[in-house]
């Protein structure tokens, strides 16, 4: 019989019941997509929770911190919102650092340790929370003063996805604050660049501009970047490979250290947007591949380019 259990870890530097020493705690606010419902919240004032602090395995079980102090509850709904658990996911961890939160430990369904993890932790019942055991994402964290823990569970059924928070920390600290985040838009394009990527396993991303010698993206919004967004995120088992390139002015290894540099800005660029790190690298081939002839500014212009290529769909 599979085993389910959790083992319990090193306790984690938390001053969760009385917060001694600590500076006083602020308002910890969520933006959740348009329509989410609450469907329970529940708050225990003096209770405690075992974290999950890293993913399931065979030997170990679920490995988790014991903490105490006063624990709350709450789960929401979200209707026909048409976006997948990693976009939901994705901006609630930013909204996290932002808060000053320290992400203990993140994963993806398989990655988390499929179904064992998923009942190795702790859920609200349905109707309240449901998980799809094919589909899901999770993290735990802590505020950077160590007086506050929590985790983040988001899954789906069917149409709608739900979202679990569960919070630790001193009795009588500011509730959370809950209010809407933008709706998540998917660039027009972007059926063009996945389709690309799937049926011949790499896509020039031809509207990253670089100059000679630069590796900056700009300030704007990339709309091939963010179609590569939506299809990771859409598809947590999927890996890229952005491969940065450059024309053959200067040294081989000038050029090579720029198209890494040129790589890792897309790569940062997706990352920054909620896609797992897990789910992109980066690496630079400098004028190694062109794709037009360096006797020209056009050739060399076309060749200052990143390319995302498909390297796992397992």
């Amino acid at each position: 019989m599979t085993s389910i259990t959790r083992r319990r870890a090193d306790r984690l530097t938390l001053c969760l019941a009385l917060g001694i020493g600590a500076a006083p705690a602020v308002a910890l606010d969520l933006a959740l997509p348009l329509g989410a419902r609450e469907t329970v919240s529940r708050t225990t004032p003096v209770g405690s929770y075992d974290l999950p602090i890293a993913a399931w395995t065979e030997a170990s079980g679920v490995p988790v911190a014991s903490l105490e102090g006063e624990v709350r509850r709450t789960a929401w709904r979200i209707s026909g919102a048409g976006i997948t658990t990693g976009q939901v996911l994705g901006p609630l961890r930013e909204q996290l650092l932002a808060d000053r939160y320290d992400i203990i430990f993140e994963c993806s369904t398989q990655s988390c340790g499929g179904f064992d993890f998923r009942f190795g932790i702790d859920v609200l019942r349905a109707p309240n929370m449901y998980v799809d055991l094919s589909d899901y994402r999770f993290l735990s964290a802590k505020s950077s003063n160590a007086t506050e823990a929590l985790s983040l569970l988001v899954s789906r059924d069917g149409e709608a996805l739900f979202v679990q928070l569960i919070e630790v920390g001193p009795p009588g600290r500011p509730a959370l604050s809950v209010s809407s985040a933008p709706d998540v838009t998917i660039p027009e394009d972007a059926g063009d660049v996945v389709a690309q990527l799937e049926s011949t396993g790499h896509v020039v991303l031809a509207d990253l501009d670089f100059a000679s010698g630069s590796s900056s993206l700009g300030d704007g919004p990339v709309q091939s970047l963010d179609a590569v967004v939506a299809y990771l995120m859409a598809n947590p088992t999927r890996r890229i490979t952005f491969v940065g390139h450059t024309d053959a002015t200067g040294s081989l290894e000038a050029n090579v250290a720029l198209s890494r540099r040129r790589a890792e800005a897309a790569q940062a660029y997706v990352i920054a947007r909620g896609v797992s790190s897990a789910q992109v690298a980066a690496d630079g081939v400098g004028y190694l591949s062109p794709r037009a002839t360096n006797l020209t500014a056009a050739g060399r212009e076309a060749n200052r380019r990143v390319e995302a290529v498909l390297i796992s769909v397992e």
